[in-house]
C-alpha cells in the first residue's frame, strides 16, 4: 500500500548516507549509526559550541599576551560563564542526545573549563585570595603552583581529544595542537612565576596566549564553515576530512 511505501522510505531516509566532507561539518564526529530521528527533527548543536568556544577564548588569548595593555581576567569572566560555560555544556548535552560522542565529550570537557577558569578567577568564591593572610587577589607562590598541574591535566585531556581528531578533520587538528601545547605552556609559566623566574614565567605565559589565539582562529574558520553548510550556500570552505584517510577499525 502507498501508506506502507511511505513508512518504508521514512525508514530508509533515517539512515540515508552522505558525503564524509559534508558530515564531517555537521557533526565533528566519524559517522556511526545511530538511531531515530532526531537529526532530522532538531538543529545542529555543533555551531553553538564552536562559536561560544571562539567568543571565550579569543579574548582569553589576548589578554595573556597582553595586546593593547590587556590583562587579568576580570573582564571577561562573563564571557567564560556565559559563552565558555553555558553554551558548550547545552552543546554537549545536545550533541549527547544526538548520539555523537565525541563533540559530546569535547564540548563538556572544555565548557566545564571555561566554568572552572571562571570560578577561579571570581573573587566571591576566594580561590586566590585564600593563600593569602589580607585576602588579596594577588595570586601567590603556592596558588601557581598548584593551579599549574589543574592545566597539566586539561593538557592530558586536549592530547586524547588530539589522537581521536586524526578521525575527524584537520581544523579539530589545529585546535587540539594549539589546546594541549598552550595548557602545557601555561603549567611551565605558572611553575616559573611560583619559583620567582618572573621574565621566563611571563614570555610562557605569552606562549600561552598565542597557542590559544590560534586556536581561537581555528575556531572562528570551523564556525564558518558550519554556517555557510547550514544555509546551503553554493559555495564552501574545505575542513579537510581525515577519517577516509584514516580507517576506521
Amino acid at each position: 500500500s502507498s501508506e506502507k511505501l511511505g513508512n518504508d522510505l521514512k525508514r530508509t531516509n533515517t539512515f540515508l548516507s552522505i558525503t564524509p566532507e559534508m558530515f564531517e561539518k555537521l557533526y565533528l564526529s566519524p559517522k556511526t549509526q545511530t538511531r531515530g530521528d532526531l537529526r532530522q527533527t532538531f538543529g545542529n548543536p555543533t555551531p553553538v559550541a564552536v562559536l561560544g568556544f571562539c567568543v571565550a577564548l579569543t579574548p582569553a588569548s589576548v589578554e595573556l599576551m597582553g595586546w593593547r595593555g590587556a590583562g587579568g581576567f576580570s573582564a571577561t569572566i562573563g564571557a567564560n560563564y556565559s559563552f565558555g560555560g553555558l553554551l558548550l555544556i547545552l552543546s554537549g548535552v545536545a550533541e549527547f542526545l544526538l548520539g555523537n560522542t565525541f563533540p559530546s565529550v569535547v564540548f563538556m570537557g572544555y565548557g566545564a573549563h571555561f566554568l572552572t577558569t571562571a570560578t577561579t578567577f571570581t573573587p566571591f568564591y576566594a580561590a586566590i585570595s585564600a593563600y593569602n593572610t589580607n585576602g588579596s587577589q594577588v595570586q601567590s607562590a603556592t596558588f601557581l603552583a598548584t593551579f599549574g598541574f589543574y592545566t597539566i591535566s586539561m593538557a592530558l585531556l586536549s592530547l586524547v581529544f588530539l589522537i581521536c581528531s586524526f578521525r575527524t578533520n584537520a581544523v579539530f587538528v589545529v585546535v587540539f595542537t594549539s589546546a594541549a601545547l598552550g595548557f602545557i605552556l601555561f603549567s611551565c609559566g605558572a611553575w616559573n612565576l611560583a619559583l620567582g623566574n618572573v621574565e621566563i614565567g611571563s614570555k610562557l605565559l605569552v606562549g600561552t596566549g598565542g597557542c590559544f589565539f590560534a586556536a581561537s582562529m581555528a575556531g572562528w574558520y570551523l564556525l564558518f564553515a558550519i554556517m555557510l553548510a547550514s544555509v546551503d550556500m553554493p559555495f564552501a570552505v574545505p575542513v579537510f576530512d581525515l577519517s577516509t584517510i584514516i580507517k576506521g577499525k
